[in-house]
């Protein structure tokens, strides 16, 4: 069985930045957040406060850990965030009566007030951003971008069972 080179797209003395697709999708998401912030300034919410509302908003059984690794946060960043929530009441934390551990996020009703403009806004500020786009157009940037993502987990299985394997 013989084993197919991937093409290679980039080669590491001609690489430019502003050809590179993890430049500009990185370009792109501050765009989407930095507008988004913006909307969402008059709520005095973040991006790393509204994003923790809007997930508790579709998901409200969660745990601060359970969130940090839904949302890709650091812990220690998410819980400054939940404390600032907490703070403006638009969080609660409610302490597992089965296992004492196990802290669980809630809204509160003027947190899920907020929570609820945070969809409205997305929608806006990543039509605003796909302006001038056709829908196959976007449909094939979604499946594209699923595909990145799922060669970047193939690349991830890889690594960790090679870890495994070798143990130096």
């Amino acid at each position: 069985m013989s084993k197919v080179t991937p093409t290679q797209f980039y080669l590491a003395g001609q690489y430019q930045p502003e050809q590179s697709v993890g430049y500009l999708m990185n370009k792109v998401l501050s765009s989407i957040l930095a507008q988004a912030d913006a909307q969402l300034a008059p709520y005095k919410l973040t991006y790393v406060q509204w994003l923790p509302l809007y997930k508790l908003l579709m998901d409200e059984s969660q745990t601060s850990a359970q969130l940090a690794r839904e949302i890709a946060i650091d812990p220690a960043a998410l819980t400054r965030s939940l404390n600032r929530l907490e703070i403006k009441g638009l969080i609660h934390r409610e302490r597992s009566v089965q296992d004492r551990r196990v802290v669980h996020l809630r809204l509160t009703d003027a947190g899920r007030d907020v929570a609820q403009h945070v969809p409205s806004v997305l929608a806006d500020v990543l039509n605003g951003h796909l302006q001038g786009f056709s829908e196959p157009e976007w449909t094939l940037m979604l499946q594209l971008l699923q595909r990145m993502l799922s060669n970047g987990d193939g690349m991830k299985q890889r690594q960790h069972t090679h870890k495994k394997i070798d143990p130096t």
